[in-house]
């Protein structure tokens, strides 16, 4: 009996079939295209430039900050972006040092955070949802050419 031969359930197999590529595909979608800015502001890099709160919106668990933000030798601007990584007690028109790395909804305050340590989360977990989906596959597709044990 092998490690493979337990996942034997209904659930089980829906999670499988169903769950992993599922995960695997967002792990990539929300992941991928914000993870080289997310290790990029970790690092300090990108333009630097000023965030000026607009508007939060919050949610059930967690609040967010849009506003525009200018780089700072005046040539970059972006409007309506999301500040990632936005320190305590934020105000509507408050500013605050941000980088813009190339992340597509929003740039990353100079304080720092954890972003990236979720967005590479995100991905990982995409990737392992992956290997552990394709790895399925071809097991199930061997089963199924193994011809049966004469009786």
């Amino acid at each position: 009996m092998s490690f493979f031969d337990k996942f034997s359930g209904w659930q089980t197999k829906f999670f499988l079939w169903v769950g992993l590529p599922v995960i695997a595909a967002i792990g990539f979608t929300f992941g991928m295209s914000d993870l080289v800015p997310a290790w990029q502001a970790n690092a300090g890099n990108g333009i630097a430039g000023t965030f000026t709160a607009v508007r939060e919106d919050c949610g059930r668990r967690s609040c967010t900050w849009y506003g525009n933000w200018a780089a700072a030798d005046g040539g970059d601007q972006r409007t309506d972006v999301i500040l990632y990584d936005e320190p305590d007690g934020m105000t509507a028109g408050q500013q605050v040092a941000a980088r813009d790395t190339g992340a597509r909804n929003g740039v990353f305050s100079n304080e720092g955070g954890y972003t990236w340590l979720l967005i590479t989360a995100f991905v990982v977990g995409g990737l392992v949802a992956s290997v552990c989906w394709i790895l399925f596959l071809v097991r199930a597709i061997r089963r199924r050419r193994t011809p049966a044990p004469a009786a």
